[in-house]
């Protein structure tokens, strides 16, 4: 057998008030009647024919206790619900009747003194179960939100807002942090020979002493006329 669906959308005016019961177990339990209207023309007469339909509706829990609250003989709404027939014996004979279980509700006159708004007043019998990303604050996927990083930086840690990186000079290393950075010393334009050592302009080699001049000989032959012999 293949998939069935057994819904019913109906709205209508209410015939007369709603009628409350409580089961044993505290429940609350709603009968409604609900009419319905529908217009034809009559081939016959050619004239137009109205047409009431009524609708007896049964609320339980919650929603019951709405529908006596709020609702009364006059009151228009929609109603959500599923077919349900119930079969009975009165006088020996087997009777069935036709309901509609409420699962959904909206008032759609609104009563101002009740404290709802027309189209506002929408409840079912299902609990709101609060979505998961909802309740944790985060992302779907249980994750939390990140803060998207300027590209090219380290990531800031949490509670710090992200420092934008210091802009380095082309072909020069980072200086060191609370520093300015340091221009590079210029580079002479004139490469050295090779195997040549260049020469710091603070530095100069230690000089060496100069060589005292070569004396001359001593001339001997001016001293013969001082020898005693």
């Amino acid at each position: 057998m293949g998939r069935s669906v057994n819904k019913v959308q109906i709205i209508g005016t209410l015939g007369r008030d709603p009628e409350m019961k409580y089961l044993p177990s505290g429940s609350a339990v709603v009968t409604v009647s609900v009419a319905t209207d529908e217009s034809y023309n009559d081939k016959n007469s050619g004239q137009k024919v109205e047409k009431t339909e009524w609708h007896r509706m049964t609320a339980f829990g919650k929603l019951a206790e709405i529908i006596g609250q709020y609702l009364k003989k006059g009151s228009k709404a929609y109603f959500e619900g599923k077919l349900r027939t119930n079969e009975y014996e009165k006088d020996g004979i087997k009777r069935y009747s036709t309901e509609i279980v409420v699962n959904d509700m909206m008032m759609l006159d609104g009563r101002q003194d009740a404290g709802m708004n027309a189209g506002q007043g929408f409840v079912n019998n299902q609990p709101m179960a609060q979505s998961p990303s909802a309740a944790m604050g985060q992302q779907p996927g249980g994750f939390a939100p990140q803060a998207q990083q300027p590209q090219g930086g380290y990531a800031a840690p949490q509670g710090q807002p992200a420092q934008r990186p210091a802009q380095q000079p082309a072909q020069s290393y980072a200086a060191p942090q609370g520093q300015p950075a340091q221009r590079p010393a210029q580079q002479p334009q004139q490469n050295y020979a090779q195997g040549a050592q260049p020469q710091s302009a603070g530095f100069q080699p230690p000089r060496q002493p100069a060589q005292a001049a070569p004396q001359p000989a001593n001339n001997f032959d001016s001293f013969d006329d001082d020898i005693p012999f």
